[in-house]
């Protein structure tokens, strides 16, 4: 049986569902032998008592994190590997970064309010890293918001509709949100001895119209030294695709390694779960000691 990892996973420390701890034991009912939390712009789920329980489980973890920002009206994800998590610079910054994500939920709700949304602010305030996807949930599936929403959308929307008809740029709640550029992002994570590389490419096309050559220009911008080719995108209608064969082709012809990740934030029967396990993909041992390799060199 193959090796399975997974290396961009998310706790309830940003937006995912499942505590570290949580995480590590789902990571083992799935036989995953290597993962990576890659949190929203947070690195707070990395701590001894982290590293023993996954120690005690044969689990091991490669440090990550998942920095936001933002690029010609574009939100871009970047991704960080195997850094020095007690580096002053990328910690300074990331706390920055979530301190803005709490003036943005507090600017965002008002705007919603107009609007006629009601939000459960002091709850959100509560979540550290605190993104639009909380608030959008918070938003669809509170029952005083039901009526409204059906008379805006027809239907009772996901969070990804609701953010991308109503929060993002060019929508009625649109609020602009302190952020970094992906060059920034990846100077962080490359001074904090890390490995940089862009997240998800497949999902600019489909949530942005990025094409070929504008990810070209982002990983030769960012000097990146990866991408995450092996992914599969679910878009706001619960599509499934499937692009791997071309993000790794695209890796070949650029002289970029890949990764692999899952992207998990909570188990419901449509995104991948923590290994893609339920999904029709697997890596032999050969290109799984390759991805590891290659982010520990």
């Amino acid at each position: 049986m193959s090796k399975i990892i997974d290396l961009h996973i998310h706790t309830n420390l940003s937006d995912g569902e499942l505590s570290p701890k949580e995480i590590i034991d789902e990571s083992v009912k799935n036989g995953v032998s290597t993962i990576a939390i890659a949190d929203h712009d947070t690195i707070e789920a990395y701590n001894d008592e982290l590293y023993n329980y996954a120690e005690s489980k044969n689990i091991n973890i490669i440090n990550a994190v998942e920095i936001s920002t933002k690029t010609n009206k574009v939100g871009i994800h970047v991704l960080g590997y195997n850094f020095d998590i007690q580096n002053d610079e990328l910690k300074q910054k990331l706390f920055a970064l979530r301190n803005a994500r709490h003036v943005y939920l507090h600017n965002v709700t008002a705007k919603l309010e107009e609007l006629g949304y009601t939000s459960n602010v002091e709850e959100l305030d509560k979540i550290d890293a605190v993104t639009k996807a909380h608030i959008a949930l918070d938003i669809v599936n509170n029952p005083k918001n039901s009526e409204l929403l059906l008379q805006n959308f027809n239907h009772i929307p996901s969070k990804g509709e609701f953010i991308e008809t109503v929060m993002n740029e060019g929508c009625p709640a649109y609020v602009k949100k302190e952020t970094i550029t992906p060059k920034e992002a990846s100077e962080l994570i490359r001074k904090a001895g890390g490995k940089v590389v862009l997240a998800h490419p497949v999902a600019y096309k489909y949530e942005d119209n990025l094409d070929i050559n504008d990810i070209l220009s982002l990983v030769n911008e960012t000097k990146a030294d990866g991408i995450e080719a092996n992914y599969i995108y679910i878009d706001r209608n619960n599509n499934k695709i499937n692009e791997i064969d071309k993000w790794n082709n695209f890796a070949k012809e650029h002289n970029l390694f890949v990764t692999v990740g899952s992207d998990f934030h909570k188990k419901d029967g449509i995104h991948p779960e923590i290994g893609l396990i339920n999904e029709d993909f697997s890596l032999d041992d050969s290109s799984v000691n390759d991805i590891l390799n290659n982010l520990s060199n």
